[in-house]
């Protein structure tokens, strides 16, 4: 029975990281931790491959700079096309319009009449519509940015740190107090939770990619058929899938979209294919992560099932790394 004794510094770092991984969803920090160890992981990773062309001191450093430059490279790109694209409709407003307008007379001739009679007939009644929506909603599109402005600022808090971090020596474990030694555990035990994790969603990822491509590459123009922007709609896929859930949700919205643009049909079996993926992929997570962190799909399952309902979207987010930790917890100290 000694064996399976607990000392009191483990049950004490036990207890501090058990009740600042539930507290994360309360204080809205999970893109902060996630990105934090994404970094961390990522410093990792790159470091082996620059130790073999600079010293060893300076290894760590250079990813962290070479990371970071191409995180500001991407993310300048990224706000910047965005910014062009809204200040290019702010500035020509009946435009865009116009442009609905053409979707909404294409769905004219496709859709019911019970249907038909709520579209807007005219593009002054459209811009009618669109300001009354933004009147009368302005305080959830308030909050809606307040949000945005938040989870930006936590992703970009959680990189900085990770980047301290993986810059930080391994401290000699002689020198650690006990309860230092057992946190020190714990956080190993976390990242490499986070690591299995993120591998195993990048097989889900290619498997999202794979499947999306089967519709924009193969489906679509067997039925004469041809969405734009297939390419990058493909790559956008593969980019957005490594993130888990959310990622594949953001990639079908923009899909929807562009094939809103061929014709309202093609955008709803479009759709129609991506939301079963969605579906698919609840099982993609249990059975492909569940493999690389030793656990059953149905263990994996009810982990994404129960975090969902305790915490919401974030908790189903956050599942697989919180699983994978716990059990490796109790694996490590012989529980199970």
């Amino acid at each position: 029975m000694n064996n399976y004794m607990l000392t009191r510094a483990t049950v004490i770092s036990l207890l501090i990281y058990f009740m600042g991984l539930l507290l994360i969803f309360p204080l809205h920090l999970l893109p902060c931790l996630l990105s934090g160890l994404f970094v961390f992981e990522l410093v990792k990773a790159i470091t082996p491959l620059l130790q073999t062309l600079i010293p060893v001191n300076k290894a760590r450093l250079s990813s962290v700079v070479l990371l970071g430059a191409s995180i500001v490279t991407i993310l300048s790109l990224f706000f910047f096309t965005v910014i062009s694209f809204i200040l290019q409709d702010i500035k020509t407003p009946d435009n865009l319009i116009q442009r609905y307008m053409l979707i909404f007379d294409k769905a004219r001739h496709q859709l019911p009449h019970s249907v038909v009679i709520y579209l807007p007939e005219s593009a002054d009644e459209l811009s009618q519509i669109i300001n009354e929506l933004i009147y009368k909603h302005v305080n959830e599109l308030q909050f809606v940015f307040g949000c945005a402005i938040h989870t930006c600022f936590s992703l970009l808090s959680g990189m900085i740190l990770g980047a301290i971090i993986a810059l930080q020596d391994i401290p000699d474990i002689k020198s650690l107090t006990p309860l230092t030694y057992a946190l020190l555990q714990r956080s190993i035990t976390l990242s490499n939770a986070f690591h299995n994790v993120v591998f195993a969603q990048l097989k889900i990822s290619l498997v999202n990619t794979l499947l999306s491509s089967i519709l924009l590459l193969i489906c679509a123009p067997c039925l004469n058929v041809y969405i734009p922007l297939t390419k990058t709609l493909i790559l956008i896929t593969f980019i957005m899938g490594l993130i888990p859930l959310i990622g594949n949700l953001i990639s079908n919205i923009l899909i929807f979209i562009v094939s809103l643009s061929v014709s309202l049909w093609t955008a709803v079996i479009a759709l129609t294919y991506l939301i079963a993926i969605h579906k698919l992929e609840y099982f993609l997570n249990a059975r492909i992560i569940g493999l690389r962190i030793n656990s059953n799909a149905w263990e994996l399952l009810f982990a994404m099932l129960f975090f969902d309902a305790a915490f919401g979207f974030s908790g189903l987010i956050a599942a697989p790394m919180y699983y994978a930790y716990f059990k490796c917890e109790l694996t490590n100290e012989k529980v199970i």
